[in-house]
């Protein structure tokens, strides 16, 4: 595939006289979809009108605009036109089937057969995404369906839809895995003409977008022109973005042993949208900002402010990092407005479907306030009405800050703003950093997923079920994806061996033999249970085991996760869904509460995949904030802000500058403390904190405690470490850097969690059926069993490797720990001698205690510690 390119301001259409663009009966289509626009006191951008018209010549390619600026129908309407020019040259001929429709208005009305399939990451996108279809396609007489598919459509509906599909489907990546599993499904896809996938910088770097790529794939195997056009915004690095989603280009020289791959995407055709789309992102500065500052505690002190920012809003949208933030904001703010119970609604991922679709249909009709959510309303759901967004905490990303800030003026033209709140003085730098990282247009990219064989596995079942496959003909087509590229035929192998027998340590039990070879030399599955089975666990979103939560004479609120239930008994007050519930029993994989009527001490759950680390590009945009402190310049509001606390840090210890890495030493009643800056997210720090400490130990032995968080990370020790000696020469070392992580961290322990997620996505357990799904302590359990045999008896097992290799990449980030054990090697290491903790360290500590301390205790030692310091430091 040639290298992709930017479209030229000229329009396309006049550059080939012979384009189907140009015909009479398209250039009469399209002036039908402009009076459309027109009638809706719209008018078609630059961009579009070149989608458009790139579709009609054939092409396929990524579109990447702002949020909010029309991705939607510049991707919809080429099909449109396409469709309406065929009407134009064809009229319609009276059939039987016409007739039939006439006599029976209540069944579904019938269109062509199905010729567009939407991906979409969400299943809240799906919905609304359908009445963005629906509409065009009403007004101008096509006699299309639309229709959704998702694990949210009722079980008639799908009955229906494996009869007949729609002529346009919105669906999820699962559901065309599960659609693939269909012998006839080669059939049902046979009229497909264009393939859209939505949003697909969110599925790029996950297992998903890898099941995106290998079902695109399959399709274009059957029809070698499909056409296929990713929608994407907030994205850093497009171009790779795009040549993962065309596919095609098989390296042969990363693949020597396999045959040559040729291109199937062809000329991939990249479309920047419209940038008139202006940013406002400002910051909530509290009145008083501790010099001192631990994180979390400030939140809530600014909920009064945001409260009063919320009577002169008509609709906005709060979000927050976390389900159990969004549970604790929504309490808040109902306290203090209660007039505004039935106009403020929380949504996140755990919430009930119908609960979610009530806020999401509030939110576009305008009869709610606000909304407390997560990244669940982070994509593109168009909810025109919302006026302002704010963020609660830092966002961690510059990409992720932009697309909240998007839901807010969510139409072309209009102005998106957010108001950060930060809940820790010093994300005031951070957020100073992210207005500046926006300006520069220093985005995130999303990093692939490279050769996942635990995925690989899964579909090659997928397949086996849906009819069968020959190892050659799916190994080809496997490598046209960009993520199996470097597929090798020995791996290949190695993945029919495990799903035909269950491989070397398995192959004695018949449950791990799955796929039976024919006569013939298909690969196919046989057995219904098997079958049954496969399609039940087809996916790749692994969570931890959850429970419906249901009051004993009411609806369903939700889910709740295992983990929390553990900790909690009958009679116990917890919030969830916004309501305060006391748990009565947990009976059949649900969890019965009823509405407490007493109120006591309470609880909010607590969900996993919490930690969201700082990016690299605000991590980098935070330094430069840093290095301007340093040398006295405070741009900016926040940086004003902070320039109290920043003093101190200069004259107590020292605040590092770009190219410098900051050690700091003290001493306490309770120990000595070490303190190092490298400034490089929280997943980065865990493992350099644990590397550092393991190599300072091998020095002398000592015992460490640690704690980190975005910035940095302490080695806290009952005894003096000998830092000095070695620390030029041997902490920051790459060579032997995953042997030492794995002598330093429990490896066994963290590989067995990893190795649950990838054994789910094979097919190694199965997760049960549904109203009777195994618990977490169950699937953990028979995963760690299976993680003992194959390290004892299989040690060269793939998916044991690759669960190795995810725990240093998804949980230590490796790749980014040995950039920034790169950059430390050429740093100038400044080591300073303190005689108290410094504004920079006081966090850290407060992390390592209150892993130990009770809140209530936590919170009065603190506020003892800060008035000592603040003491030392004098006034302002």
């Amino acid at each position: 595939m040639s290298d992709p390119h930017v479209v030229s301001a000229t329009p396309i259409s006049g550059t080939k006289t012979d384009s189907s663009s140009t015909s009479r009966p398209v250039m009469r289509a399209r002036q039908q979809v402009v009076s459309w626009f027109e009638q809706k006191d719209w008018k078609p951008f630059r961009f579009q009108r070149q989608a458009w018209n790139a579709y009609l010549d054939g092409q396929s390619g990524l579109i990447h605009a702002t949020t909010g600026t029309g991705k939607t129908y510049a991707a919809w309407m080429g099909a449109i036109i396409e469709a309406l020019a065929e009407r134009s040259q064809t009229p319609p001929i009276a059939t039987s089937e016409t007739k039939v429709k006439k006599r029976t208005s209540t069944r579904r009305k019938t269109g062509p057969r199905l010729r567009v399939l939407w991906l979409t990451p969400l299943r809240a996108l799906a919905a609304d995404t359908l009445n963005a279809l629906q509409a065009p396609v009403q007004d101008l007489g096509l006699p299309w369906t639309i229709e959704t598919r998702t694990s949210d459509t009722s079980a008639s509906t799908r009955a229906r839809q494996r009869k007949t599909l729609p002529t346009a489907l919105i669906t999820t990546p699962e559901s065309l895995s599960l659609q693939l599993t269909h012998a006839d499904a080669a059939d049902q896809f046979s009229d497909l003409r264009l393939v859209i996938v939505d949003e697909w910088h969110e599925l790029l770097s996950t297992k998903r977008g890898v099941q995106t790529e290998l079902g695109l794939a399959r399709l274009r195997r059957w029809h070698p022109n499909l056409r296929t056009w990713g929608l994407s915004a907030t994205l850093g690095n497009i171009d790779q973005a795009m040549r993962y989603l065309l596919g095609g280009d098989g390296n042969e020289n990363s693949c020597p042993d396999s045959v040559p791959v040729s291109s199937v995407g062809g000329h991939g055709v990249l479309i920047e949208g419209a940038r008139r789309k202006r940013f406002v992102v400002d910051s909530m500065i509290p009145k008083s900002i501790e010099r001192f500052p631990w994180a979390g505690h400030m939140g809530m002190r600014q909920a009064d402010a945001v409260v009063k920012q919320l009577d002169h809003v008509q609709s906005s949208l709060v979000f927050t990092n976390t389900r159990s933030q969004t549970e604790a904001w929504y309490q808040e703010i109902l306290k203090r407005r209660p007039e505004w119970a039935g106009q403020v609604a929380l949504h996140h991922g755990s919430l009930d479907r119908k609960t979610r679709s009530w806020v999401e249909d509030g939110l576009r009709e305008g009869k709610l306030k606000c909304v407390v959510c997560t990244s669940s309303l982070d994509l593109g759901v168009d909810f025109s009405p919302v006026e302002r967004v704010f963020q609660v905490g830092s966002p961690k990303g510059v990409a992720r800050l932009l697309q909240r800030a998007g839901r807010s003026g969510h139409a072309p033209g209009q102005n998106s703003c957010v108001t950060c709140i930060p809940t820790h003085a010093l994300q005031l730098i951070e957020l100073a950093a992210a207005r500046d990282a926006i300006s520069q247009r220093s985005l995130e990219g999303r990093q692939p997923v490279a050769c996942p064989l635990d995925l690989l596995a899964q579909h090659a079942v997928t397949i086996a079920v849906g009819g069968g496959f020959r190892p050659d003909d799916l190994f080809d087509e496997v490598r046209q994806t960009k993520s199996y590229q470097s597929l090798t035929r020995q791996e290949w192998n190695w993945v029919l061996e495990f799903i035909t027998t269950g491989g070397e340590a398995l192959r004695a039990y018949p449950d791990y033999s799955k796929v039976r070879i024919d006569d013939e030399g298909l690969y196919r599955v046989d057995d219904r249970r098997i079958s049954l089975r496969h399609r039940l666990s087809v996916g790749t979103i692994v969570s931890d085991a959850s429970l419906t939560v249901q009051f004993l004479k009411g609806p369903k609120l939700g889910t709740i996760e295992e983990s929390f239930l553990s900790k909690i008994n009958p009679g116990d007050q917890f919030i969830f869904a916004g309501r305060q519930v006391e748990l009565v029993f947990v009976r059949d994989s649900k969890v019965w509460v009823r509405r407490a009527k007493k109120l006591g001490n309470v609880r909010i759950p607590r969900w996993m995949g919490g930690r969201m680390p700082l990016s690299s590009q605000l991590a980098t945009a935070v330094r430069q904030k840093l290095d301007e402190a340093a040398n006295d310049e405070f741009l900016g509001p926040e940086m004003l802000a902070l320039k109290p606390l920043l003093r101190i840090q200069e004259k107590w210890s020292y605040i590092p500058r770009l190219g410098e890495l900051l050690i700091e030493r003290t001493k306490s009643r309770q120990g000595h403390h070490l303190f190092f800056y490298p400034f490089a997210g929280r997943l980065v720090h865990e493992g350099l904190a644990a590397l550092v400490a393991y190599r300072l130990s091998r020095q002398v032995p000592i015992t460490f405690t640690i704690s980190v968080n975005d910035y940095g990370f302490e080695l806290f020790s009952p005894t003096r470490a000998l830092l000095d000696q070695v620390i030029t020469t041997q902490l920051f070392r790459t060579e032997g850097v995953v042997e030492d992580i794995e002598a330093c961290m429990n490896a066994a322990e963290m590989g067995k969690r990893q190795f649950r997620e990838v054994a789910h996505i094979a097919g190694l357990v199965f997760p049960g059926y549904p109203g009777n799904r195994k618990s977490a302590h169950q699937l953990q359990a028979s995963t760690g069993l299976l993680y003992d045999v194959f390290t004892n008896y299989d040690p060269d097992n793939l998916l044991l490797k690759q669960a190795q290799q995810e725990v240093l990449e998804l949980q230590l980030e490796q790749t980014r720990l040995m950039s920034t054990l790169h950059a430390l090697q050429s740093s100038l290491v400044i080591l300073r001698d303190i005689p108290r903790f410094s504004p920079l360290g006081f966090p850290l500590m407060v992390d390592r205690l209150r892993q130990r301390i009770s809140s209530e205790k936590l919170s009065d030692r603190i506020r003892r510690m800060q008035e000592s310091l603040e003491k030392a430091a004098g006034p302002v």
